[in-house]
């Protein structure tokens, strides 16, 4: 069984596995991040030779109490098209104000793009990324756009002035409301 092959290779870098829906995934530490996605790749029994996709995740407000600590979080679909395998591996960051997680360019180099995108909207910073920059966002942009935390209209807002011909940056003028659906009942309406 999967599980208990990625039980035996990675040994004690495994924080956590769980197998269900046919579905493994594994919980490895912030300092065992690199050297458990390695283990994948290279040992005999794994050879998880093709990241799918890595995202960030922000725990603060999941399920029904959110996470106090760890709230972020890097999680990696990988896949051996030898074995015809997969496996999906989450590490939490440590620091809750300063997400750090060693990067994975040298293991797998796609996950270039999707470190950065993660860094971009969610703010984790990949350790020995050769090129950790704002991918979506514009490069002047103030916060992560995909934590929890960060306001539904953003802190700024742009236009462009034709009479300056240029955009300008100026605070959100948009005023915050609730978006609760108005219900109408018709008093003869039998329930």
């Amino acid at each position: 069984m999967l599980k208990d092959i990625i039980a035996e290779a990675l040994a004690d870098k495994v924080a956590r596995i769980v197998a269900a829906l046919d579905e493994v995934t594994v919980e490895v530490a912030a300092q065992d991040w690199l050297a458990a996605c390695t283990l994948l790749r290279d040992h005999q029994k794994c050879r998880f030779d093709t990241m799918v996709d890595l995202c960030g995740v922000d725990y603060s407000a999941y399920g029904e109490a959110g996470r106090e600590s760890q709230k972020y979080a890097v999680v990696v679909h990988l896949l051996s098209v030898t074995l015809n395998q997969r496996v999906r591996v989450r590490c939490y960051a440590q620091d809750d104000e300063f997400p750090v997680v060693h990067s994975l360019v040298d293991v797998w180099p796609s996950a270039n793009w999707f470190e950065r995108e993660a860094f971009d909207l969610f703010g984790v910073i990949f350790e020995g990324h050769p090129d950790l920059r704002r991918l979506l966002t514009d490069y002047g942009f103030v916060g992560h756009p995909f934590r929890k935390d960060f306001p539904t209209s953003g802190y700024v807002e742009m236009r462009y002035d034709p009479e300056q011909r240029r955009v300008l940056y100026q605070p959100v003028t948009i005023e915050p409301r609730e978006n609760v659906p108005r219900v109408i009942r018709d008093n003869s309406y039998a329930s």
